[in-house]
């Protein structure tokens, strides 16, 4: 299992590519599913969740911040496909809103995902560095001893 997860690509995108990464899928995620399941939320929802964790692994660690705020940019720009509305640009604006309060639920399960990902990836690469620090200060001191 651990050597199929080592063998997936690991691109590093910066903070504007994670978010366009994320918000293309996203949009692609809502054209097919409003084309081949007339718009479900749970599709949609559950097909979030993975965008989420991806776009949190394959961000830079310098833009570790970004994920958990284009993710949720990135999943209103997918619902605008499903959400419907008639009568024009009000219709349209209205359908949208409604269709954001009513699937809050995956949207913060999503951002919960993306969160926790950078979460344990910053605390991972912190203590990567305290490891290297203590490494680099003890070579100094062994080649000070004579």
């Amino acid at each position: 299992m651990l050597a199929a997860v080592r063998r997936l690509p690991r691109p590093r995108l910066t903070g504007l590519g994670g978010g366009l990464f994320a918000a293309a899928a996203m949009l692609l995620v809502g054209c097919v599913d409003g084309w081949l399941f007339d718009g479900s939320p749970l599709v949609y929802g559950l097909l979030f969740l993975p965008v989420s964790a991806v776009t949190a692994l394959w961000v830079r660690a310098a833009d570790l911040v970004s994920a958990p705020i284009s993710v949720p940019i990135a999943f209103a720009v997918g619902v605008v496909p499903i959400a419907g509305g008639e009568g024009g640009f009000g219709g349209h604006a209205m359908a949208l809103v409604t269709a954001l309060a009513v699937h809050a639920g995956w949207l913060y399960g999503g951002t919960l995902v993306a969160g926790l990902i950078t979460c344990v990836r910053k605390v991972r690469l912190m203590g990567r560095r305290q490891r290297a620090a203590a490494a680099a200060a003890r070579a100094a001191a062994a080649q000070r001893r004579p």
